[in-house]
């Protein structure tokens, strides 16, 4: 199995479990082992598919003013830690290709795998909600149709990104593309770099 076959199957299952209660704040059990790289895996997805149904949420438009001010504070530190959890893949993979001397010629690719994982992380749950449209016994046809030809893009797209993740991994373990970290510097959330949180000090 692919390499990122195998990270999409993961999310996949985190996907399905998390639709299991389908509740923002039900707990979980990871099935893969603390420390590994699938847990972190499952971790990430399960983030994801959290905070997919926070961004529905808060677009109620009869939500109480408040409630949705603390809704949007958890989806900022939602956001904070789906990015620490890619940094984390990016430590995987800079680990893992370490011994790896780019050729001459190497270039480097416009993402990191990890940041491309995150696309395919969402990606799982776009499939699996556009297959929920489609499976609607109360909708029309139309809605039917169109949510279909949707969902059929979108299981290209899987299959176009698995296979340009599964290639960017070969490339670089061959050394024709080098990866180069960038960490995220956000800036909202830190006090020493968001105007408005040091300058209210």
């Amino acid at each position: 199995m692919s390499q990122a076959q195998h990270c999409f199957d993961i999310f996949e299952r985190a996907t399905a479990d998390y639709h299991v209660s389908d509740h923002v704040d039900a707990t979980h059990t990871n099935p893969y082992e603390t420390g590994t790289f699938e847990h972190t895996l499952y971790e990430k997805n399960w983030i994801d598919a959290v905070q997919w149904h926070l961004e529905d949420i808060i677009r109620d438009p009869a939500i109480d003013p408040v409630g949705a001010l603390a809704l949007k504070r958890r989806i900022d530190r939602s956001n904070q830690d789906r990015t620490d959890m890619v940094e984390e893949f990016d430590t995987y993979y800079r680990n893992r290709y370490s011994d790896v001397t780019p050729l001459p010629g190497a270039t480097i690719n416009t993402e990191s795998p990890a940041w491309a994982l995150d696309r395919l992380s969402i990606l799982a749950l776009k499939i699996y909600h556009m297959q929920q449209e489609v499976s609607r016994t109360d909708a029309t046809p139309a809605h039917i149709a169109r949510c279909q030809a949707k969902l059929d893009i979108l299981l290209e797209q899987r299959q176009d990104l698995i296979t340009a993740i599964d290639t960017l991994l070969d490339d670089i373990a061959a050394g024709r593309k080098y990866m180069k970290v960038y960490r995220q510097m956000k800036m909202y959330n830190d006090p020493d770099t968001n105007p408005v949180l040091y300058g209210s000090k």
